[in-house]
Parts: structure tokens; C-alpha cells; sequence
């Protein structure tokens, strides 16, 4: 549990800091504050984490078999996906959506628009 715990920091440490200084880059080039540039970044990128949780974890029970499709086969490559690949995808989507939530959040804490408190 501490090594999974380790990851996931390490992810989000990742994530903050990258979103981070590429929305300060950015943010400091248009002519924005700092906080603002950090709030609009990270909630530009917990809402695309937020969506691609939402996605993965609506995928159906079908994976493509084989090769793939083609443009003129008759028949259907597919196959139904295995217990492991289900939870695999129901993990990432969890993953995905906490993720998404944790830099909204900060996103919130950094806007010096708003009082929290």
C-alpha cells in the first residue's frame, strides 16, 4: 500500500508541478497574474482528466480482436473483454476522476478571485 501511495504522489507531484509551469509559461506570456494563470491551468486540466475518466469508465465490455478492423470485412473483430481488462479500466477511470478533482480543487485554493474563507 505505501508503494501504491508513493506512485500516486508522484504522479500527482507530476501533474501539479507540469500543468503548473506550463500554464505559468503560458498564463505570464498573455499578460495574466500568477495565481490566475495557475487557477485557469489547473482547472483546464482536471476538466480534461475529469472527461477522460468519464470516457474510460464507459467503455463497453468489447475489445478489439486481432489486428483490428478493416475497411471491407464482413465479419466483427471483437471480443469480450477479460475480468482483469474490466477492472483495469474501472481503475484508470477512478484514477482519472480523483486526479481531475485534486487539480479542480487546487485550481479553487490558487483563483485569488474568491475568498475560501
Amino acid at each position: 500500500m505505501t508503494a501504491a501511495a508513493r506512485r500516486f504522489g508522484i504522479l500527482v507531484a507530476a501533474l501539479v508541478g507540469g500543468s503548473g509551469v506550463i500554464a505559468l509559461l503560458l498564463g505570464l506570456a498573455f499578460g495574466s497574474s500568477v495565481s490566475r494563470a495557475l487557477s485557469v491551468g489547473w482547472y483546464i486540466v482536471g476538466s480534461v482528466l475529469l472527461i477522460s475518466g468519464f470516457f474510460v469508465g464507459n467503455r463497453g465490455p468489447t475489445r478489439p480482436q486481432g489486428e483490428g478492423w478493416h475497411v471491407f470485412s464482413l465479419r466483427r473483430w471483437v471480443r469480450w473483454a477479460t475480468p482483469d481488462e474490466q477492472r483495469e479500466t474501472l481503475s484508470l477511470s477512478a484514477v482519472l476522476v480523483v486526479l481531475g478533482f485534486l487539480l479542480i480543487a487546487l485550481g479553487v485554493l490558487a483563483d485569488a478571485r474568491y475568498k475560501i474563507v
